[in-house]
């Protein structure tokens, strides 16, 4: 029996993880100590994502998303149940994480509120309900114009829009709005990130420019931005070959 108690102690201290204060890193992703958990069974913006609010002007969902996250939690301690690595982006772990004295998860609470998508885990179907809610009402990002987080990662400009301020008529300025040329750098995100097919051949999606990279300059058009090389990394981009020589001063 003593034997049997020690083993679920042990579980339950690899399943789960404790921190008085968790690092909100975008609306769905989040550190806990040395790791980094992705929120289970949803999808919120990218950081830097653009949408288009109720009012037709653009707006920065990425970032709304985030302080969405950091509402939610209040500075309260967190605790996530870890599911294990996440099979999408790298590095991450999947969690079932909850804010003390709620008995909700954050990914519900996010879904409710209209700043994550539900995202089937599993065949699971988990939060459609509160989804299918949160649009009636209009919560959130529904009360805008905007693409799926994954459509916006693929850069699909052909990507169905969602929310009630998208108009038919407006269709190629919406688009415009959401995948522009020259996207602008979120506060203290300098790394670059380009979509390219050759990343493919490594197993990436695209490639990533630091500053003082000999390309960094001239990639005047890029995809994506980026606060760390982690984050660039776990979305599936890696360091342009150039960038791994080191300069002599």
């Amino acid at each position: 029996m003593c034997r049997l108690i020690v083993m679920v102690l042990g579980l339950m201290l690899t399943t789960s993880a404790l921190a008085a204060e968790a690092v909100v890193k975008d609306g769905d992703t989040l550190q806990l100590g040395d790791k980094t958990f992705r929120l289970e069974g949803v999808d919120a913006p990218e950081l830097d994502q653009r949408c288009v609010s109720e009012f037709a002007d653009p707006s920065a969902c990425g970032l709304e998303a985030r302080d969405a996250l950091i509402k939610l939690i209040g500075g309260r301690s967190v605790a996530c149940r870890d599911l294990g690595p996440d099979p999408v982006f790298k590095g991450r772990r999947l969690g079932t994480c909850t804010v003390a004295g709620e008995a909700e998860s954050l990914s519900r609470r996010l879904v409710q509120d209209g700043f994550a998508l539900n995202a089937a885990a599993g065949g699971k179907d988990r939060f459609a309900g509160d989804e299918t809610r949160a649009k009636d009402e209009r919560k959130g990002l529904w009360r805008g114009c905007f693409v799926a987080p994954n459509d916006f990662r693929r850069w699909n400009k052909d990507a169905p829009l969602r929310g009630a301020a998208c108009r038919d008529d407006k269709h190629a300025e919406l688009v415009e709005v959401m995948f522009p040329d020259t996207p602008a750098m979120l506060p203290g995100c300098s790394i670059k990130g380009k979509l390219a097919r050759r990343a493919r051949l490594t197993g990436n999606v695209g490639v990533y420019q630091l500053r003082g990279c000999p390309s960094y300059a001239s990639l005047t058009k890029p995809n994506r931005w980026f606060c760390s090389e982690d984050d660039a990394r776990a979305a599936g981009f890696r360091k342009a070959y150039n960038c791994r020589i080191k300069l002599t001063p």
